[in-house]
């Protein structure tokens, strides 16, 4: 092994090429940071303050990727992680580092993503919101069965090669990992999840091959309620057969009292995705109900939910504050879901339009309002790239604030046109990935808006994942 002193000049330092590095920073997506040279290199699996073996894998223009070997000198923000799955899972990466300093290197992250991508001078970002609970917060997991279990070193005597069901194991989309006990989901779904691994392997019941798209049950994806403890399983098959699945579904109501619906989703594409296109009622209801404050939702199967109950009501209060209403407003919530962050606000305003893309979304929205007796939002299907250029939007009142809640990838050109076109006094723009936060609030700040206020708050402890909360204000 050719090794470098990172304290020397390193010269040829190519693809292959194993040396020694301390670990300076965390990147943005959770990659261990240093330099070379004044050369930018993101180490995998490294965190900052360990001096580590690393191996060239990638060289380019101006930054190398390697990954991590071994472990010369640890970590003083070590922490011992209490996944046994930690080292091969891929999930919650940020395990072992303190969860002070993960909080210390998310809000960093932020700050240089607006500095240094977005341009933005004089800025300053907000103390990250931490999360009360670093364990077992997610209410939301999904689970691939796969008939090509990965296999660990230490070789899992005695468990079945030909299946599992688990999480996909890191830059492969075709293995498994077995998972017995994931520390980010709830404890009782943990149980569910061994139970119906024990059922299908006991029942026969034929895995999912990713590569010949062949063979019957694909996912599995557990829901709880938090705040009410009730469960849903959806079960995702490749066809429908509820001859297979009535005896699984039976044997959990019985095992698990908590579990208020069974539904089956089907899945007859190629496309690895826990979404189907069709839906069948295997036990109770459809539907499972959780609280944010004081409202109650209803959540499908399908609809998105945030993924963490308890810290989206501290991320709500944080939208709320920086709306700053005062009772007057119109509001327009994009990418409204199934109307959590509408009903929240909806006491504080005069009325909130809530635009979302996704049918049996807007569905449940409007069910949900119905449930916590709001009158004041009127709900609408269809994409923000076209919808608001709709008739029927045209001729509605003007936005004083407009809400944006969109995925991970950001908005659509034509999504930021319409926007700017509207002129609201206030924007609110929540998101998941700073990095397109960035990219759209780069462009309305082109359209004569401002930063007013960054808010960085913790939904996804022990991963590189971080959402932020940012307020601009027309410039008059």
């Amino acid at each position: 092994m050719n090794k470098e002193n990172t304290n020397t000049t390193i010269l040829n330092l190519k693809k292959g090429k194993d040396f020694e590095i301390f670990v300076e920073s965390l990147a943005f997506g959770g990659m261990g940071l240093s330099k070379i040279n004044d050369k930018i290199v993101f180490i995998k699996n490294a965190i900052p303050g360990q001096t580590v073996t690393a191996r060239i894998t990638k060289k380019r223009k101006s930054y190398f990727e390697a990954r991590k070997l071994n472990i010369i000198n640890e970590s003083p923000d070590f922490s011992n992680p209490p996944c046994s799955h930690f080292n091969d899972c891929g999930g919650c990466t940020l395990q072992n580092l303190d969860y002070k300093k993960q909080l210390f290197y998310k809000r960093k992250q932020v700050f240089e993503l607006y500095n240094k991508m977005g341009k933005f001078v004089n800025i300053k970002v907000e103390p990250i919101l931490e999360c009360g609970e670093q364990y077992y917060y997610r209410n939301k997991m999904e689970f691939s069965f796969s008939n090509k279990r990965w296999i660990l070193k230490e070789n899992d005597l005695g468990e079945n090669k030909n299946f599992a069901l688990g999480l996909h194991v890191p830059g492969r989309y075709d293995k498994i990992l077995n998972i017995n006990n994931c520390h980010l989901q709830h404890k009782t779904a943990n149980a569910i999840l061994n139970f119906v691994k024990d059922e299908c392997i006991e029942q026969n019941i034929e895995p999912y091959d990713i590569k010949k798209h062949t063979g019957f049950i694909r996912h599995l994806m557990l829901r709880v309620g938090i705040k009410t403890n009730q469960i849903m399983v959806n079960l995702v098959t490749a066809y429908e057969n509820k001859k297979i699945l009535l005896p699984l579904a039976s044997k959990l109501v019985k095992k698990f009292p908590e579990i208020t619906s069974i539904v089956n989703n089907i899945n007859s594409k190629k496309a690895d995705i826990a979404f189907g296109e069709k839906e069948i009622k295997l036990a109770k209801n459809n539907y499972i109900i959780d609280m944010i404050g004081k409202f109650e939702f209803e959540i499908s199967a399908n609809s998105f939910f945030q993924t963490n109950t308890l810290q989206a009501e501290k991320l709500y209060e944080v939208i709320k504050e920086q709306c700053n209403f005062i009772g007057n407003e119109i509001v327009y919530d994009l990418y409204s879901g199934i109307g959590t962050i509408s009903i929240f606000l909806s006491r504080f305003v005069k009325k909130i339009y809530a635009i979302e893309l996704i049918k049996t979304a807007v569905v449940d929205a409007k069910k949900n309002a119905l449930r916590n007796n709001i009158k004041n939002i009127h709900f609408f299907c269809g994409d923000l790239k076209d919808i608001l250029k709709n008739d029927k939007l045209i001729s509605l009142p003007k936005p004083d604030t407009i809400i944006v809640d969109p995925p991970r990838a950001g908005m659509h050109k034509n999504t930021i046109k319409d926007i700017v076109k509207l002129k609201p006094k206030t924007i609110i723009y929540c998101s998941c990935n700073p990095a397109t936060q960035v990219r759209d609030i780069m462009e309305l700040c082109n359209n004569n808006y401002k930063i007013i206020k960054i808010r960085p708050v913790d939904m996804f402890p022990n991963t590189p994942h971080i959402e932020c909360v940012t307020k601009m204000e027309y410039k008059n």
